[in-house]
């Protein structure tokens, strides 16, 4: 079972990408705007951020085994996040798409290896669905506006 800690946590971290994806479909509820800029730019940061905090958790991971494939492994979402600042604007949403599948396929790997809790697996697939989906919204909203004759 996820502790319920853990899961209102993670929960709430997608809250910042739900929140992108709600803006960019409808730009009249981007209220932080002003303050932080577009929703494009806080989806991207914001995804580079959790990209770089997750590379650091699968690093404690790797403490478990001190193998050197879990310490490479490790830091590949924080590689993968600083290519996608260099990557062109239209771009940056994509590469986090695919920056968060790798990243799953990596926690099924730590998982595997007994590295991670039993429950890990369940959280991981549940948040990275919710944020791959989002991120997806924000790559397609001009698309999805059309849609809705937004």
């Amino acid at each position: 079972m996820i502790p319920r800690s853990v899961l209102y946590l993670g929960l709430l971290g997608v809250l910042p990408f739900a929140y992108c994806a709600l803006a960019m479909v409808w730009p009249l509820i981007d209220f932080m705007q002003p303050y932080w800029g577009t929703a494009h730019r806080i989806a991207a940061l914001y995804g580079l951020v959790i990209l770089c905090f997750m590379s650091g958790v699968l690093w404690g991971f790797s403490t478990k085994s001190g193998g050197a494939f879990g310490y490479i492994f490790s830091v590949m979402p924080a590689l993968w996040g600083f290519y996608i600042t260099l990557t062109q604007h239209n771009f940056g949403l994509v590469s986090l798409i695919f920056g968060f599948g790798g990243l799953l396929l990596l926690d099924c790997w730590y998982w595997w290896q007994n590295l991670a809790p039993p429950w890990w697996m369940r959280l991981k697939f549940t948040l990275t669905v919710m944020v791959v989906m989002a991120l997806l919204i924000c790559d397609q909203s001009e698309f999805l506006r059309s849609l809705l004759s937004i």
